[in-house]
């Protein structure tokens, strides 16, 4: 469930406090932008745990029940708070009234502009994986673009009811989507047929001969399977440190299993560890 839109849902029905990290020094648990809603019983979100962030439900609770305004108050991660971190965190509390929506949302942009860009990903299949992919990104500080040639393959209604940041596409022939790819693309080409992988990586290697704007092309497969298309790539006049630009097979080393959840978490930390 998109974080957002939960949070969206119980301020609709009750006061909150938005509670944000404004800045950090040192190592602390979670990074400027980070943001939680604090309801009288209930919690949206998180700042990073532990003692730090009972000590902010306390605040933001306290801050509900007297009716107070907004401050913000400064943490040093120490003995006093039974952290090690060693860090100092400044945090915002910021009490909503029941049904302030737009407060929220405004909130949640300006939390939005101090966090790390979202990963741009482009995903071409709407396979088990695929299917398995999009529901763990959906998680995570990404936008997704969800491209398939068979038309309602994709979990629409899952899609709608979640808030996830996914754009379904039905494009047939599937490569022809390529071409409007957002720039920085990380491509992952995971179709239900070799052939329209096939297409898709030729496209991927062509806007890279003319824009070299994708930061990943990632193919789905077998050693065997990526040396088959290297031929026939070549063959269609692609050079070998052309088609070096393409990762397959994709995932993380070392995290073994064909079931696609699985592949669906080494696909996703292998994105999350190029992030940096």
């Amino acid at each position: 469930m998109n974080t957002l839109k939960t949070a969206c849902d119980k301020l609709a029905a009750a006061p909150a406090c938005w509670v944000e990290v404004l800045r950090s020094q040192g190592s602390v648990p979670r990074e400027a932008g980070t943001w939680m809603l604090v309801l009288a019983d209930e919690l949206v979100g998180t700042i990073g745990g532990g003692h730090l962030e009972f000590e902010a439900m306390a605040q933001a609770r306290a801050l509900l029940a007297q009716g107070g305004t907004a401050l913000e108050q400064r943490y040093a991660l120490g003995p006093s708070l039974g952290q090690c971190c060693g860090g100092v965190v400044w945090l915002r509390f910021e009490p909503l009234a029941r049904g302030e929506l737009a407060g929220l949302q405004a909130l949640a942009a300006r939390a939005g502009q101090r966090l790390a860009p979202a990963l741009q990903v482009a995903l071409f299949g709407a396979g088990h994986v695929g299917h398995a992919l999009v529901r763990l990104l959906s998680t995570l500080p990404c936008k997704l673009h969800w491209i398939d040639s068979r038309d309602a393959v994709f979990e629409t209604q899952w899609v709608e009811e979640s808030g996830a940041a996914v754009v379904c596409e039905h494009s047939a022939p599937v490569e022809g989507a390529v071409a409007d790819l957002a720039a920085h693309s990380q491509v992952l080409i995971m179709s239900f047929s070799h052939a329209e992988d096939l297409e898709v990586v030729a496209a991927c290697l062509q806007r890279q001969r003319e824009r070299a704007d994708l930061d990943f092309i990632g193919l789905i497969g077998s050693a065997t399977k990526w040396a088959v298309f290297r031929k026939r790539l070549a063959q269609r006049g692609f050079s070998e440190q052309e088609m070096d630009q393409v990762t397959c097979p994709i995932g993380l080393a070392g995290i073994t299993g064909k079931e696609p959840e699985v592949i669906a978490v080494a696909v996703a930390a292998q994105l999350l560890q190029r992030r940096g």
